[in-house]
């Protein structure tokens, strides 16, 4: 193999590790924006259901609002 086929290898090798390392910086800013949206998506779903909770009516009554069973 000659040099400068050498060199040109070397060369297109060193732009492919460049490019790799550019994705894998893109990629993890991307997970770590996903993170964030997902904590906040999990935060809201959170706040709605105890919202939800708070004002739907329940049909199990409270204790002291029962009437007590009947004698026999």
């Amino acid at each position: 193999m000659s040099e400068n086929a050498l060199e040109q290898r070397i060369a297109e090798l060193e732009m492919r590790l460049a490019f790799q390392d550019d994705v894998i910086n893109t990629l993890s800013e991307q997970v770590a924006k996903q993170e964030l949206d997902i904590r906040e998506l999990w935060d809201a779903k959170q706040m709605l259901h105890k919202q939800l909770k708070d004002i739907s009516p329940s049909n199990i009554k409270k204790e002291e609002d029962e009437t007590p069973p009947p004698h026999y």
